[in-house]
């Protein structure tokens, strides 16, 4: 099964069924819920790439589903695509006002729509790109497109592996990140470094940052949090 989640929403077992069937042929993990509100609850919980709503449903439609997500910060990755009939243009005006990315026309033609998600999902990816310029944490600031980190506004010139292991940790502050991780993401599976190469760059970004950001968890690796 694929690490691609994709959330259909929709009060029409058929619709529901025939976006099933052809999403997990295809390999993607397929989660679905027949209102807004249970849609609501279930994006929450799984945060999926790629949200598939239909505009009428009861509970909660899927314009106001889509305004709510697009309220959340968590949600700036996900990409979200209406149903839509072919001649509902007011619709379609509504759903992309809200903040929708695109729509899907019924009826539904499954080429159509797995060339449609697939180019949806890709957008998905650039979106979280573009999302991850700029990575914050506590009074720590990342701009990786500039390569400058600011600390309290103050700005922090750093080597190239050392702001490289620091846009690692910061990408996801909390997570444990082992040893051979930050080995093969920073210096490349491929490369030979010494086995204190990773102690003396953590090092560094203490001296440079201070003691309280990047935890050594004995015998893992690191993380970073505020």
């Amino acid at each position: 099964m694929s690490d691609t989640k994709i959330l259909v929403v929709d009060d029409e077992p058929d619709i529901l069924e025939i976006l099933t069937y052809n999403l997990k042929r295809e390999g993607y993990t397929v989660l679905t819920a027949r209102n807004g509100k249970e849609g609501l609850e279930l994006a929450a919980k799984e945060l999926p790439q790629l949200i598939i709503l239909d505009i009428m449903m009861p509970e909660m439609d899927g314009v106001e589903l889509c305004r709510i997500l697009r309220s959340e910060k968590r949600f700036d990755g996900s990409v979200i695509a209406f149903l839509t009939a072919r001649d509902e243009d007011y619709s379609q005006i509504a759903a992309l006002d809200v903040g929708g990315d695109d729509y899907i026309t019924k009826p539904i033609k499954p080429r159509v729509l797995l060339s449609r998600v697939k180019a949806l999902l890709r957008r998905a990816g650039k979106s979280v790109e573009e999302r991850e310029v700029v990575l914050s944490a506590g009074d720590i600031t990342v701009n990786k497109e500039r390569v400058q980190v600011f600390r309290n506004g103050e700005e922090v010139v750093l080597p190239k592996k050392e702001f490289e292991l620091l846009c690692l940790l910061l990408e996801k502050p909390g997570k444990v990140f082992t040893r051979e991780e930050i080995f093969n993401k920073v210096w490349g599976a491929d490369v030979i470094v010494g086995t204190r190469t990773i102690d003396v760059h953590i090092r560094k970004l203490r001296e440079k940052l201070g003691d309280n950001y990047i935890k050594t968890i004995k015998g893992i690796g690191y993380r970073f949090e505020f």
